[in-house]
């Protein structure tokens, strides 16, 4: 987060002269030396900052409050997931309004609720990020990719094709629930020293730190920023609402009907077409309109864009303007050719006119370009984009090899030297008797649900420890867990152990990124509870209480907002996560024979592009690094919408006239606006689909 004082660790000053006691954000404390032992960082810490014996931490209130909001969290996190492809941090959001909550409480109660401390505060953050973050990550890629993929049986529609007959309820729920469970498991081991000996940076922890300190001290601007957040979420809540399209919910339809008699339409279309449109329709697109170019009626993309900045932002527009008005019509043209010269595709050329017709396509044709009633470029280019991006992963964490050594480094280490210090800590043994019950109900689900042999279920979960140790470690150095890239990679090494099979293929991928996500979860958790003193142990209970209380929500949540495939591959879903897991999958199981050539092409110009980009930002100078295009912005835009890559720009746009205007309050105030707009809106479009599957399953509307 921008303006937020980051801790120093040994990368930063390798001559040891900088002072241990710097991260803590604390006046007044002794000087420690980055060269001290880690027996006497262990002192200095139980010393000067510990107070998870003199402060209430664990209680059953900080418990039910963050597993409350990590459930709506979990929610919003899942469609945010399935429409731009990433889910947002929940532990500051969970933080701000956990606070202004209770004390709401208290207010209504006349005070008779007592405050909640710094550390319950802190409590709940490690639940509500279980709750909200770690239990999602699979659901929406893994078995969304095992939807996306599944056939529709001869005479059926998508929408026959239900979601809990592709993955029933009990092994969505068990798959998610254990590798939830197995990464907060494997964290024990990497929290002692990655955090409490190198004091790696874990940004987002050091800021939820930061944000909890600053509401505790009660300063004007900590007061104006949580309700800023709080007023984000209620304009989000709103414009999800007016902006929702038609819904089956009687009371909502009824109230803009009843508006709509006294004044002009209040409910927004869902998009507005780009000037233009119809010129390039006629003269670029072949007479066809283009999916995904539009702009909608939404401030989640404009919020995202605020977040994510400039450079990714503004190279997912270049490329998807590439896509859409260079490279995309090209190879439609391509199709176009082919047809006049005889190939039965689909197109046809008659009285000096090229249309498509789909009678006219022979089974088992190869085309290039996806046609319906509209051109589906995305379809074609998510080969390419997906090259690039999982190529830039790779290659990255291989250029990383120091922090994949760092990552196994020090494990071995025994026990804190201090009785007192081993007496809240999480012991080994814990991890030891979690894990045997763990390993057996993934193993079991494995076996059963997707045919994998109980000694490749073993190894994907003995892979999971490693592939976690690595994302913990770049969750630490760089403030970013590289989730789809552990699932890459699970899925190369079950292209060999079970050739052919998608879907091993997914669930090992599955494994592995949810375990990761859940261990840099824990972790970031833990660096805020070690800067604020809090006791580990009561965290980590916390934390795995909240991996209940989000798979609770998130199973149920999934069912009712994605009933079929068909409403999985609904327009208002970009896809780019999923999309990018089932090409993946299809790509290894399947083989390039089945891709048309010019995506062939595409694979190895994207993969290309992808090492040469992680190359030049390795190789170049710092200042001619601005000038390179983001590896993943690149990808991304090939996956989704260019209406997407639009609202993203608009609000990098904003974000950066903003800052240039006044660079102080935007620093206070834009994380905080955009991270409620986008957990309000979500969370209302989450409600609505959820709510109208439920009512179309009872056969009837609302009153």
């Amino acid at each position: 987060m921008a303006g937020t004082p980051t801790p120093v660790s040994k990368s930063d000053t390798p001559d040891g002269a900088a002072d241990f006691s710097t991260q803590f954000g604390k006046s007044g404390l002794p000087p420690l030396p980055l060269t001290a032992s880690n027996a006497e960082k262990d002192a200095y810490w139980l010393k000067h900052i510990y107070q998870g014996d003199s402060m209430k931490q664990l209680t059953l209130r900080a418990v039910i409050m963050g597993g409350v909001l990590g459930m709506l969290m979990s929610a919003s996190n899942l469609y945010t997931t399935l429409t731009i492809g990433w889910s947002f941090g929940v532990a500051i959001t969970s933080c701000v309004m956990s606070y202004v909550i209770w004390n709401a409480l208290r207010a209504l109660t006349g005070g008779r609720l007592s405050n909640m401390s710094l550390l319950e505060n802190n409590c709940m953050q490690s639940t509500a990020a279980a709750a909200g973050g770690s239990t999602g990550a699979t659901i929406a890629t893994m078995f969304g990719a095992l939807l996306l993929l599944a056939k529709i049986p001869e005479g059926k529609t998508a929408a026959d094709v239900a979601s809990w007959d592709v993955s029933p309820w009990w092994i969505v729920a068990s798959f998610t629930f254990g590798t939830a469970c197995l990464g907060v498991f494997l964290a024990v081991p990497m929290k002692r020293q990655m955090i409490n000996h190198e004091g790696l940076r874990f940004p987002s922890g050091v800021a939820a730190a930061e944000t909890l300190r600053s509401l505790y001290s009660e300063t004007k601007e900590a007061v104006q920023k949580a309700y800023a957040l709080l007023w984000s979420i209620a304009a989000g809540l709103l414009l999800g609402l007016l902006n929702a399209g038609e819904t089956k919910i009687r009371a909502i339809d009824g109230t803009f009907e009843f508006i709509a008699r006294f004044f002009t339409e209040i409910r927004l279309p869902e998009t507005q077409t780009f000037p233009g449109t119809s010129f390039l329709e006629k003269h670029l697109w072949f007479g066809k309109s283009a999916g995904g170019f539009g702009a909608e009626y939404s401030l989640l993309l404009v919020a995202a864009g605020i977040i994510t900045r400039m450079r990714v932002c503004l190279s997912m527009f270049i490329g998807s303007a590439l896509l859409y008005f260079v490279v995309g019509p090209w190879v439609v043209g391509m199709d176009v050719a082919a047809a006049a010269a005889g190939s039965p595709n689909g197109w046809i050329t008659a009285g000096g006119t090229t249309v498509y017709d789909k009678a006219t396509l022979v089974k088992d044709t190869v085309i290039n370009i996806e046609v319906g009633r509209t051109l589906f470029f995305t379809r074609w280019s998510l080969w390419g984009g997906t090259a690039l991006m999982v190529s830039a992963s790779l290659a990255a964490l291989a250029l990383n090899c120091k922090t994949i050594v760092r990552a196994f480094s020090g494990l071995g280490e025994k026990n804190p030297g201090t009785d007192r210090m081993a007496s809240i800590e999480v012991p080994m043994s814990w991890m030891i008797t979690g894990l045997i019950p763990i390993t057996i109900l993934l193993v079991a689900v494995q076996y059963f649900a997707f045919q994998i042999a109980w000694w490749a279920g073993l190894i994907a979960i003995a892979m999971s420890f490693v592939l976690s140790l690595v994302a913990c470690r770049a969750t630490g150095e760089t403030d970013t867990t590289p989730i789809g890239a552990m699932g890459k990679v699970m899925q190369l090494l079950f292209a060999f152990i079970k050739p052919g099979q998608i879907g091993p293929n997914l669930a090992s991928a599955g494994v592995a990124a949810n375990a990761a996500s859940s261990s840099a979860d824990l972790l970031i958790d833990l660096k805020s509870g070690y800067l604020l003193g809090a006791n580990p142990r009561k965290q980590f209970i916390a934390q795995f209480a909240g991996v209940f209380f989000g798979t609770i929500a998130v199973v149920p949540c999934w069912f009712l907002m994605i009933p079929s495939k068909a409403a999985l591959e609904d327009e208002k879903y970009a896809l780019p996560a999923t999309r990018q897991w089932a090409a993946v999958a299809e790509l290894l199981t399947k083989g390039l024979d089945k891709l048309p050539e010019s995506a062939r092409y595409a694979i190895v110009i994207g993969a290309l592009v992808g090492v040469g980009l992680v190359l030049a930002e390795r190789l170049l100078p710092t200042k001619a690094k601005r000038f390179l295009p983001s590896a993943m912005g690149l990808g991304l835009s090939w996956v989704i919408p260019f209406g997407n890559t639009f609202g993203f720009l608009l609000g990098a746009i904003i974000g950066w006239i903003w800052e240039m205007t006044n660079r102080k309050h935007a620093q206070l105030y834009a994380i905080a606006i955009a991270s409620g707009l986008i957990a309000g809106e979500s969370l209302m479009k989450a409600i609505l689909s959820m709510a109208n599957t439920a009512i179309g399953l009872l056969g009837g509307g609302t009153p």
